[in-house]
């Protein structure tokens, strides 16, 4: 599975039709989902930025995620995921956050095996996350990180109702998976 440049485009034109914004907190990836959305002409309209916190520290400061959060379970967590989406929608101001995070291999990342996945989008009102176990390469599977958050977040799309998210770069609470 590779990034598509054709999926990045669905996403950038759905947003756009509705006037939302997006912010990409990236630590798997390393950059690899901003950069397939940037490739998209036209992306400056609809994406606010990208966050590259790969050191779980930037993870808290950066992103607001937990500190309790990362040293009980640590970097590679679907909490984990989720907290990032949700910090890079408030700290840039977007409508809607992605987030990756996981292990590109070759050896384990905090017990976790290579393969291991988390991809998460937030809206401030939708809350989703997939875990994945992804077979591969480092290139493999950050390739496919960056297809499947991009695959969430057209997933969370379709089914939202189109209105503005109402919390947008607040830190409202904000609803279940």
């Amino acid at each position: 599975m590779n990034p598509s440049r054709g999926d990045a485009a669905a996403l950038l034109d759905t947003l756009r039709r509705r006037g939302w914004t997006l912010a990409v907190a990236e630590s798997l990836t390393g950059g690899l989902v901003t950069a397939t959305l940037v490739d998209v002409p036209g992306a400056s309209d609809v994406l606010r930025g990208g966050v590259v916190p790969y050191a779980t520290d930037l993870k808290a400061t950066l992103l607001g995620v937990e500190a309790d959060l990362l040293a009980q379970r640590g970097a590679v967590d679907p909490d984990v995921a989720l907290a990032m989406a949700d910090g890079v929608r408030r700290r840039l101001g977007a409508d809607l956050g992605l987030a990756t995070t996981g292990v590109a291999g070759p050896d384990p990342q905090d017990g976790r095996a290579p393969g291991t996945v988390h991809v998460a989008v937030s809206t401030g009102t939708v809350r989703e996350v997939r875990s994945l176990e992804l077979a591969g390469d480092r290139a493999a599977v950050r390739a496919a990180a960056c297809a499947a958050v991009l695959a969430l977040a057209a997933d969370v799309l379709d089914r939202a109702d189109g209105a503005r998210p109402g919390t947008r770069g607040t830190g409202a609470a904000l609803g279940g998976v």
